[in-house]
């Protein structure tokens, strides 16, 4: 089986967010599996073009978008796992100061770069021969990708047995653009409708994946059913319920070699399930790290996010100065809206033996957190998937979460016959999360309970292959449905 992954960013090549870890670690886990796989990426300026031994194949591929021609660069790199990713350069489109936008906001041609972007995927595979079985594409900046293969490319016969596969990572980004955008991206007008690309008179990118791709998945179960839904469907709950059929869910994996407690070179003492001792000393070093003083027995929570409404910090600053009343720690690493940023580094000034706060990311900090803390805090108003509630149970932590989305398919709650391995709560308000909370501590101070729940989330597989191994399903899925629309 031959498989292009195409995404706007990849680790370690180009990161942002979750999607880079989800495209480096699925693809090396379905190479391991027997399947010929591909990356493709754009190359911006960040990439370290030295460390990462990427080349310049010395051809080019020429992009006709509306009455533009542009012209991209091939270039291509060795994984140190030996996996080929190939590059798309353009000095016009990517060589920026980061990938998305400034902090001015997002660059204003975001529409261009992407459609140059989407059509150089398919002109390059043509250039090099790589014919794919599946093209397997992530978010709104690879989803027109789907519809260029389904209108303009319907007739090329180098992609006549080329099905899609359409990840979506996040709802709430959806491309959206003015309507010239049409003209630039080279889709036709009459896909501007409401049962086409339009959207409140704007195009929308990643209705064309969630239209035209052969299956579309999520990535969890939970929120495969909650974006049909009007709460978390963005306004495509209707498309995505008409496509019901097609929308599966996924639960990423994660990097179980990066995330070892027993092997983790960032966290001040190595420890297992057979013999946690360790962790009570990666949590005394965090707590001298912070300058917390006295109180060693009290619970640690740890948060490491992104400073957004997404993650429930409205809530969490709701309940703090009540919080900061019951006998526990808690320390934050993230950065995000203004607003979140200077409210917590305010509550950590007045609270500065029992909250600590540390603006930006910093990931050997990350791994510290979830190696020291006690318990890790995921108040998310909604969340695709999540991934560090998956370490926290790597590495003992028992996740305090929402019942939404990934972390309902990825917490067991306590409560459950045989127990669980985390607590959950399900209203989204103040009373709920403050409930948990406070549900979390008495359960920390019952230590026989409390060992069991750590030894149960320890022992869950979140590895990769389990999530390649479902992802090789819907390829296949992908292929049938597509023979059979060729019929």
């Amino acid at each position: 089986m031959k498989v292009v992954i195409a995404s706007s960013e990849m680790r370690p090549f180009a990161k942002t967010g979750g999607l880079s870890d989800v495209v480096a670690g699925l693809s090396l886990a379905e190479a391991r599996l027997g399947v010929d796989v591909l990356t493709i990426i754009p190359l911006y300026a960040s990439v370290d073009r030295d460390r990462y031994c990427i080349t310049d194949t010395g051809k080019f591929v020429d992009v006709t978008m509306g009455e533009m021609i542009r012209r991209g660069t091939i270039f291509e790199g060795i994984s140190e796992e030996g996996l080929k990713s190939i590059f798309i350069g353009s000095d016009e489109y990517f060589d920026r100061e980061s990938l998305y936008g400034s902090p001015r906001g997002d660059y204003k041609d975001n529409d261009e770069r992407f459609s140059f972007f989407s059509l150089a995927i398919l002109e390059t595979l043509k250039l090099i021969g790589f014919t794919p079985d599946v093209i397997h594409l992530n978010d709104w900046q690879t989803a027109l990708v789907p519809l260029y293969l389904k209108t303009s490319y319907k007739d090329d016969p180098f992609f006549k047995k080329t099905s899609t596969l359409f990840t979506i990572h996040n709802l709430a980004y959806q491309g959206l653009f003015p309507k010239p955008s049409l003209k630039k991206a080279g889709i036709g007008e009459g896909l501007f409708t409401s049962e086409g690309v339009e959207f409140y008179g704007q195009v929308n990118f990643i209705k064309g994946g969630l239209l035209l791709a052969d299956i579309l998945n999520t990535v969890s179960r939970r929120y495969s059913l909650e974006i049909q839904e009007q709460e978390f469907g963005a306004g495509l709950e209707g498309l995505l319920k008409r496509r019901r059929d097609d929308l599966h869910g996924v639960v990423n994996g994660i990097d179980i070699d990066c995330w070892n407690p027993e092997r983790d070179p960032l966290i001040p003492q190595n420890y297992s399930i057979s013999d946690i001792s360790g962790k009570r000393d990666c949590k005394m070093a965090l707590l001298a790290e912070f300058g917390f003083k006295g109180g060693r027995d009290w619970p640690l929570m740890g948060m490491v996010s992104r400073l957004i409404d997404q993650k429930g910090f409205d809530l969490l600053l709701k309940v703090m100065d009540r919080l900061m009343e019951i006998d526990v720690r808690l320390v934050i690493l993230g950065s995000g809206e203004g607003k979140y940023e200077q409210a917590l580094t305010a509550l950590a000034e007045k609270y500065r033996d029992r909250l600590g706060v540390v603006i930006g990311f910093d990931d050997p900090l990350a791994h510290r957190i979830e190696a020291g803390a006690d318990i890790f805090l995921m108040p998310s108003y909604y969340e695709p998937c999540g991934l560090n509630q998956m370490y926290s149970l790597r590495y003992g932590t028992v996740p305090i979460v929402r019942d939404v989305g990934g972390l309902s398919d990825t917490v067991e709650d306590y409560r459950l016959k045989g127990g669980g391995t985390g607590i959950k709560f399900s209203e989204y308000n103040e009373e709920s999360l403050l409930a948990a909370i406070r549900e979390g501590l008495k359960l920390y101070h019952d230590k026989k309970t409390w060992r069991g729940i750590i030894r149960r989330g320890m022992k869950k597989d979140f590895s990769w292959g389990r999530a390649a191994r479902e992802y090789i399903g819907l390829y296949r899925l992908a292929m049938a449905k597509g023979e059979g629309d060729d019929e």
